[in-house]
C-alpha cells in the first residue's frame, strides 16, 4: 500500500477503529498485550503510516503527522484504559481465590521454648516479685571462682577429674562451672551490701549419661546477705518458692548435710506433691513419686559460710546470709512426673511442644 493511501483519512480512522475494537475484545492481560503488537508495533497500521510520512512533498508532511498522531494518541488512550479495567479486574479476583485466614491455626507444629528456659524464667519471676535481681556469670569459668573463694579445700574431691571438666592447658585455672554458686561470689564482689540475688544458669559435671544424671544440667541458687539474716529467713524463703512451684499447702524440712559454703548445712526435702505425704503412713497406697517416702530430695542450702564472705570482702562480724541451690531439671521432673532426664536435651519436639506452654 502506497503513502498517500496509509495516510489516508479513511484508513487510519479503519486502523483507529480497529485497535480500540481489539482492546475492547481483550478479555486478559495476555490478550490485551497480544492486541497491543498488533494494533501499536512496528507492523502496525499506525507504525507503517508514521514511516511513509517522511516520503510525501514537504508541504504534505504536517498535515499527515497531525492526523497520525490523532490516531496514535486515540488508540494508545484505549490500550492504557482497557490495562487498567484488566488489572482491576485481576486484583479483585485475586483477592478471592487468594484469601488467607489468619484465625486458621497451623496444621504444622509451630515449635515452642524449651521447658528448661521457662521453668528458670517462672522461678526467676518469684524472687523479682520480692525484689530480688537476676545474676548471670560465665559458663567457663576460673577455678579461685569455682573452688577457691567457696572455701573448696586443696584437696576435696570436687576438684578432681572424675567430677570436674578442666580447659587445657592443665595450668590454665580455667574450669566448666560445676555449679552457679561462683555467681554468687562474683554478685558478692560487685554489688553493694545488702545483696539479694538469684542464679539461673547451666553446670557441668563429669558424669555419664543416664536416666537421672547427665554432663550438662540446669541450676538456680539464690544469695540473701545482709544484716540479722537467719535460718528463718531461708526457711520462709524455701516455703515461699516452694509454694510458687507447685502449689499452696506443700512443707518443706531440712536435713543435717554438708557443703564447704555454708555453715550450717541443709538438704531440703519437698513434701511429695503427689500424695503430699500420705503414703508414708502404716497402710496408705504407694506412691511412685517419692517411692513412699512422703519426701523428694530437692537441693541444698545453709548459711554463707563466714570464709566465703571473708573472701568476697564482707565482713562476717556484721553481716549473715543463707544460699539455696537445686537443679532446675530435677524441679520439671517433679512438676511434671518425668523420669528420663534425658529427654530435656534429646530435642524431641513433642516433648518441647508438651511442656514448652506449662513449664
Amino acid at each position: 500500500m502506497s503513502a498517500p493511501d496509509l495516510l489516508s483519512p479513511s484508513a487510519l480512522e479503519q486502523a483507529r477503529d480497529t485497535a480500540l475494537a481489539a482492546f475492547a475484545a481483550a478479555g486478559s492481560l495476555e490478550e490485551l498485550a497480544a492486541a497491543r503488537t498488533t494494533c501499536l508495533g512496528d507492523r502496525s497500521p499506525v507504525a507503517q503510516a508514521r514511516r511513509s510520512i517522511g516520503s510525501l512533498p514537504g508541504t504534505e508532511k504536517a498535515d499527515a503527522g497531525k492526523r497520525v498522531n490523532v490516531v496514535l494518541q486515540a488508540v494508545t488512550a484505549a490500550f492504557e484504559a482497557r490495562r487498567g479495567e484488566l488489572e482491576q479486574e485481576r486484583d479483585a479476583r485475586v483477592l478471592v481465590e487468594e484469601t488467607v485466614d489468619v484465625t486458621v491455626l497451623p496444621t504444622r507444629p509451630v515449635g515452642a521454648r524449651h521447658p528448661l528456659t521457662t521453668i528458670a524464667e517462672r522461678v526467676a519471676d518469684v524472687f523479682v516479685a520480692m525484689g530480688w535481681e537476676v545474676a548471670e556469670g560465665p559458663e567457663l569459668e576460673h577455678e579461685w571462682f569455682n573452688f577457691d573463694a567457696l572455701n573448696f579445700g586443696g584437696d576435696h574431691p570436687a576438684r578432681e577429674l572424675q567430677d570436674t571438666l578442666f580447659v587445657e592447658p592443665a595450668d590454665s585455672g580455667l574450669v566448666l562451672r560445676t555449679h552457679t554458686s561462683p555467681v554468687q561470689v562474683r554478685s558478692l564482689l560487685d554489688r553493694e551490701l545488702p545483696v539479694h540475688v538469684v542464679c539461673p544458669g547451666r553446670v557441668y559435671r563429669a558424669d555419664a549419661l543416664d536416666a537421672t544424671h547427665s554432663p550438662v544440667f540446669a541450676q538456680v541458687e539464690g544469695l540473701c546477705v545482709d544484716e540479722g539474716i537467719t535460718m528463718a529467713h531461708l526457711r520462709g524463703t524455701l516455703d515461699h518458692l516452694a509454694t510458687a512451684m507447685f502449689g499452696p499447702g506443700l512443707r518443706t524440712r531440712l536435713r543435717p548435710n554438708y557443703f564447704p559454703f555454708t555453715e550450717p548445712s541443709g538438704e531440703v526435702d519437698l513434701q511429695c506433691f503427689s500424695c503430699r505425704g500420705a503414703s508414708a503412713e502404716p497402710g496408705a497406697p504407694a506412691c511412685r513419686v517419692c517411692n513412699s517416702e512422703g519426701w523428694i530430695e530437692w537441693g541444698g542450702c545453709g548459711m554463707v559460710h563466714p570464709a566465703v564472705l571473708r573472701a568476697c570482702g564482707v565482713d562476717p562480724e556484721r553481716y549473715t546470709g543463707f544460699a539455696f541451690g537445686m537443679g532446675l531439671d530435677r524441679t520439671l521432673m517433679f512438676r511434671h512426673g518425668i523420669t528420663d532426664i534425658r529427654d530435656f536435651y534429646e530435642g524431641d519436639q513433642r516433648f518441647t511442644l508438651a511442656l514448652g506452654t506449662e513449664a
